[in-house]
């Protein structure tokens, strides 16, 4: 797991994405701007309609910048930044043409990364205060992972493990296939030394069972507010504490309350709705 950072992803990533999205959007290319004469000179801004947390300025640019190399794209706000309804985001001078072709992509990731930092930093204010971490899941829109634990760590949440190859979380089938919690463990740890090995549990026998296989974390899975208050009274800080399961922006602070170490929430990058933004397009010459 990972802390709070803005470091994006690799910028070869960034490019993938980009490019994968264009591909798709303009496929033998935009017959809308062939209405538009060749050479044209344009200016845009882009501005929120919605209060957000802000992300996604480098894929903007990369999408704008794949259609015209010479684009200028100048930023009044910055990943991670809070903003009111009617801000201004960006303004972005450029060919026409590509202006107006890379829009609808530069605003699709610019609107789903920032909803995501929205939702994530609710979650971040809701528990200030506790020992409580809001972690991220693998409930990622498919191909965009990195880009939204990115943007999960905009908003002030930490990420889980990126993928099924960073870390080793046990789940129920993994402990039925393997005979017990303390089997699983013993050979989480034979074949991947190193890495985190976290197990869900599901009662308090199993989580003794965690407790004595000694793993590095444990995972309380839909567990009531009593027996997490419970649970965290009997491990007594000998491990950390991870919440999953049924965990919603109303109840996340009770949760929290009860002194566990992680909320981990599959809602910050599958229940999102999109920022409302806005791109006008002005002609600044003709040729």
């Amino acid at each position: 797991m990972t802390t709070p950072d803005l470091a994006p992803p690799p910028r070869d990533v960034i490019l993938r994405d980009v490019q994968r999205a264009l591909d798709e959007d303009l496929g033998s290319g935009d017959v809308t701007a062939d209405l538009l004469p060749s050479g044209e000179h344009a200016q845009a801004r882009i501005i929120t309609r919605d209060a957000a947390v802000i992300c996604g300025r480098d894929w903007v640019d990369a999408c704008f910048l794949a259609l015209d190399p010479n684009a200028r794209i100048e930023w009044h706000v910055s990943d991670g930044e809070r903003v009111a309804a009617g801000t201004l985001l960006c303004r972005v001078e450029g060919d026409a043409r590509a202006l107006v072709s890379a829009e609808r992509t530069a605003l699709n990731f610019l609107q789903t990364l920032s909803a995501t930092a929205t939702v994530t930093a609710a979650y971040v204010d809701a528990v200030r205060g506790t020992r409580a971490k809001i972690l991220d899941t693998r409930k990622t829109l498919p191909g965009l992972r990195l880009a939204q634990k990115y943007a999960v760590r905009a908003g002030g949440g930490h990420n889980h493990r990126i993928g099924l190859f960073d870390a080793v979380l046990i789940k129920e089938n993994h402990i039925a296939a393997a005979g017990s919690i303390g089997a699983a463990v013993a050979r989480a740890r034979a074949l991947h030394p190193g890495l985190l090995v976290e197990t869900e549990v599901e009662n308090f026998p199993e989580l003794r069972d965690a407790l004595d296989a000694a793993a590095d974390r444990i995972m309380l899975d839909e567990f009531e507010l009593h027996e997490l208050a419970h649970a965290v009274a009997e491990v007594a800080g000998r491990v950390p504490l991870e919440v999953s399961g049924s965990v919603s922006l109303d109840r996340v602070r009770a949760i929290a309350d009860t002194g566990v170490d992680y909320i981990s929430v599959g809602a910050l990058t599958k229940h999102i709705r999109a920022v409302d933004l806005s791109m006008r397009v002005d002609i600044v010459n003709r040729s």
